[in-house]
């Protein structure tokens, strides 16, 4: 039986080899019975650009271009990615997805996000978000050396860390009400995203429907699950072809 996984939250980065060596054991453990894999977002701990000459970024991407030749690949850009664009796609043979994409299988209509845009309850974060997805924004920053670049990615982690450790749980996890919303508005029935770090599935009623809400788990050492798949039937989570 075919299936689809959906990873996201893998960030990586040239810092933590061991963390790449379990992606690419990933991509090289993929079954056939797998016909499509969807990245939905933060694939990398930071993306500056597809202009990227690093040895770590071409390192990715060929692995990726290598992959997709036998298995359709998605992307969609996360919070520490939005700088993918069009050549990466080109170099990688991946499919870029918007923000928001509604795939149609099996009947169930799925709802694919990063999930940040659901975070509403964190104003600062939004106001940010809202400043760095504009098209002026990205042209601007790739018009930076590659070594400025990096220091404004390496200034963002720092600061997005700092805040993060000074706001309340609830406020960096999704908004219930913003959830449903773009449920209602793609007409679906389930939801998988990414971004919160809290793995998990949530069932709850939309309209007197059942409805669903799956959150993928962030790659650590100490989470064994490193994506989910659907088989038409049945979500479940992946730890990967050889457990």
């Amino acid at each position: 039986m075919s299936q689809l996984l959906f990873i996201s939250d893998l960030h990586l980065s040239p810092r933590v080899p061991g963390l790449t060596q379990r992606f690419h054991t990933l991509l090289e453990e993929i079954p056939p019975e797998i016909e499509a894999l969807y990245i939905l977002g933060d694939l990398f701990d930071a993306w500056i650009g597809d202009d990227d000459p690093s040895p770590f970024a071409r390192e990715i991407q060929e692995a990726l271009k290598a992959f997709s030749k036998r298995t359709r690949l998605f992307f969609q850009r996360g919070n520490r990615d939005f700088m993918v664009g069009e050549m990466f796609a080109r170099q990688t043979g991946a499919v870029i997805l918007e923000d928001e994409h509604l795939l149609e299988d099996d009947g169930q209509q799925l709802l694919l996000m990063h999930g940040d845009q659901l975070c509403t309850d964190d104003l600062e974060y939004q106001q940010v978000r809202a400043l760095v997805r504009t098209p002026g924004f990205r042209e601007q920053a790739l018009t930076k050396s590659i070594e400025e670049r990096i220091a404004l990615a390496q200034e963002y982690r720092r600061r997005s860390g700092e805040s993060l450790s000074l706001k309340p749980a609830d406020i960096t996890d999704v908004n219930q009400q913003a959830v449903e919303h773009s449920m209602r508005e793609h007409g679906a029935s389930v939801l998988i995203h990414g971004h919160t770090h809290r793995p998990a599935m949530h069932e709850f009623e939309l309209d007197g429907r059942r409805a669903r809400r799956i959150v993928l788990p962030d790659w650590r050492e100490d989470e064994p699950r490193l994506g989910l798949t659907w088989d038409g039937t049945t979500f479940s989570w992946w730890e990967g072809a050889l457990h």
